[in-house]
This record gives C-alpha cells, structure tokens and sequence, in this order.
C-alpha cells in the first residue's frame, strides 16, 4: 500500500524533457607544447593585442579585449569554465545566499548560443513558461550570439521592474517573443508540504501523509532549511517522502552532500577524481537518518543537473530511494572558483563526480528506475533530445 502511495504520488507531478542524446565523437588526443614554444605563444598574443589596439578603425577598449582573452581561453577547455570580473565574482557570491535580480533563469554557453539549463522556481522566467533547452537568440532584439555567458547574463539583469525582451527558440524549432518583467529573484531552495491521495479521506487522522520536499536549487542555506522542513514534517507522521529535484540545475557541492546525508544512515555519497589518479576524495554519510528509514521517491529529469545528480545518485545506489522521472542532464563535473587577489576570480572545472557504485554520469545521467515522461493526452517529451551536457561543444567525456 505505501509503494502505491509513494509511486502515485510522483505520478501525480508534471514531469519536463527527456533523455541525454549521446555523442560519438572522436577524441583527439592533447599535444602539449614545451615551455619554449607557450613562450613564443605568449608573445604572439601581446603582439596581436598591440597591433589590434593601434590598428582598430575605433578607440579600442584595453580591459574589455583582455576580459575577452581570458574567457576565450577558459572557454576552451570546457562550458562550465569562465573568467569572473569584479562585478560578476560578487554577483556569483550574492546568488549563492539566496537574492538577486533579474529573471530567473539558470543558462549555459553552447556553440555561440544561449541556452537554458533550467527556469528557478516562481521566478518571471518560470511564470513565462520558459523551458529546459530553450535557446536564447535575442535579448531586447540585440543577438547574442558569441557573447561570453557573463554578457548574456548582464544583458538580463537590470532595475527590478524594468522590462526585457528575449526571442526563444524552443526544441520544436518554433521562435517566440516573450517580454518579461525584471524582479528581485529571492530563491526559497527549499519547499515543502504534507499531501494525501485525491480521493483520500482528508479529515481521517488515520489517512497516510506523503512528506513532499522540493528544491529548486542547491545554495548555502538549503541544508538548514531541509533540515527544518523535515523535523516538521516528522512531527505530521509522514509515511514516506518524495524528494522533487526536476528542473533543479544544482549548485554547492558541500550541499548536495549535506542533502543526501539527510536520508542515509551510511554509505558512501559521492567520490570527486581530479586530474591525478591520487586525486581521489570520497565521502561518506554519518549516522543519523532525519527520514528515520521511511521510503522515498526522487523525482528527476531532464532539467536536473550537477548536485541534482549527486543527490539521485547517492540515493539510487545506496538503496535508499527509488528515482522517478526521465533521464537527467549529465553535468558530472565539478567547478571551484579561484580569486586572483584582485577581486576577480576564475571559474573552473576542477574534478569529476562518482556516485557510490562508480558511474560517472558526465553526458549520460541519472537513469531512473522507473521512467515516466512528461504526458498531457500525447507525449510533450521524446525519448531523446538534443539537449544536454553531450551537446556542449566542448563537454568534458564520459571515461
């Protein structure tokens, strides 16, 4: 009976886009240069910086090409890996607390376009129906093709109340404008309620009570807040749980962690491998259970990414959870930000992620055990799609 509860209670909830398609790409191998030779590179960049800033038909912004040349360069090694100003640094650490402006809208680089990751939950962008996989191609009918993600960003943020326009092209290949709104996007990471069967007596006290927690994004105050959502929770008696991650692009490492320690007792969560083979960082649960063993469903899909990930597939493989949904966005890479001392910082990939049976999921994604497409009388959501980590130009591969 409460497997029949749980499943129908992630049935219940719309499910969005589909599973990764995958690349077969060849992979050519890197040839490294010797420090001779970076050299002699590194003077043909000063020269071309010379003879671009004397020669240009216009007064040439120093900063701006320099900024340009270090994104260029970070931009090359992977989607997720980029070069912050000043301004963007502090906007990125702003975010991470939970309050920003703008539209609500988590995107990524993908061969000179914009593309959506995944809308934040009651945000302009999320009222708007802007969806996972959309493509960006206009904002305030300017295109942004081959802007750097932090100027596509810039362009979207403004006073709150002021208005924008972006022209979308969706999977169906079908272009739309949408004029949104500016607000302050204050994220709530955390959600939560306790749900009954539709046809269930609600006034019985016997009924069983679903625990329903969402998050919609993975930041510094979401562990606290799942932990109150949970200790309130226990106190309704709830029979199970279902933990909703679709849509959610992810976000702090240490928080997914933190997350799924709060459903295992012990076990492995995640392994990080960087470059090194002796880089190799496991960590494990500590005891104490906050769902006090009962059962719980995961819902994914397309849009869930990274820390999303992290958390489906800690509980997938320590047998604590049954995931739900579509196949997941396969984003397993971590990223670090390194200051440089002068308020500017680089935003780079440093690792990859295992999950405790160790799949890296990295163009592939969460599998989930029981595979439920989005439906509404015919099916919204194809079997694959051409969004997702393995589309990115230059996505790190699956070894």
């Amino acid at each position: 009976m409460l497997k029949k509860i749980l499943v129908f209670m992630a049935l219940v909830a719309p499910m969005t886009d589909c599973l990764a398609a995958k690349k077969t790409k060849k992979e050519e191998p890197v040839v490294h240069l010797t420090d001779e030779q970076i050299y002699e590179e590194l003077k043909k960049l000063a020269m071309v910086f010379e003879v671009a800033r004397e020669n240009f038909v216009e007064e040439a912004d120093e900063k701006k090409m320099l900024e340009a040349a270090m994104n260029g360069m970070l931009g090359a090694l992977d989607p997720h890996s980029s070069y912050l100003s000043a301004d963007d640094f502090k906007e990125f650490s702003e975010k991470s607390y939970g309050e920003f402006g703008g539209l609500g809208i988590q995107i990524t680089s993908d061969k000179g376009a914009v593309r959506v990751i995944s809308p934040i939950d009651d945000t302009p962008a999320d009222k708007a129906g802007i969806k996972a996989g959309d493509y960006i191609t206009h904002i305030d009918d300017e295109q942004v093709f081959d802007l750097t993600l932090n100027q596509a960003v810039k362009k979207m943020k403004g006073r709150p109340g002021t208005k924008v326009k972006l022209t979308i092209i969706s999977e169906d290949g079908e272009p739309k404008t949408l004029t949104l709104k500016r607000d302050i996007i204050k994220v709530k990471s955390v959600k939560f309620e306790e749900k009954v069967l539709a046809n269930a007596d609600k006034e019985d006290k016997d009924t069983p009570k679903i625990g329903y927690v969402r998050i919609s994004d993975f930041g510094a105050t979401t562990a606290r807040d799942l932990k109150d959502a949970m200790e309130k929770l226990e106190k309704k008696n709830v029979v199970g749980y279902v933990l909703d991650v679709r849509n959610n692009p992810g976000g702090y490492l240490t928080a997914a962690i933190q997350v799924s320690d709060a459903f295992l007792d012990s076990g492995e969560i995640v392994s990080t491998r960087g470059k090194k083979e002796s880089d190799i960082d496991r960590v494990y649960a500590q005891s104490g259970d906050l769902a006090n063993g009962k059962p719980v469903v995961v819902l994914i899909n397309h849009g869930s990414a990274s820390a999303s990930e992290i958390v489906a597939g800690a509980l997938q493989d320590n047998g604590r959870g049954l995931v739900m949904g579509s196949q997941s966005f396969g984003k397993g890479s971590v990223q670090q930000q390194k200051p440089l001392g002068d308020g500017t910082a680089i935003h780079i990939t440093i690792a990859r992620y295992y999950t405790p049976s160790g799949r890296s999921i990295q163009n592939e994604g969460i599998t989930p055990d029981v595979e439920v497409l989005q439906s509404k009388l015919e099916v919204l959501e194809k079997k694959e799609s051409m969004y997702s980590e393995a589309s990115f130009k230059n996505a790190l591969k699956n070894e």
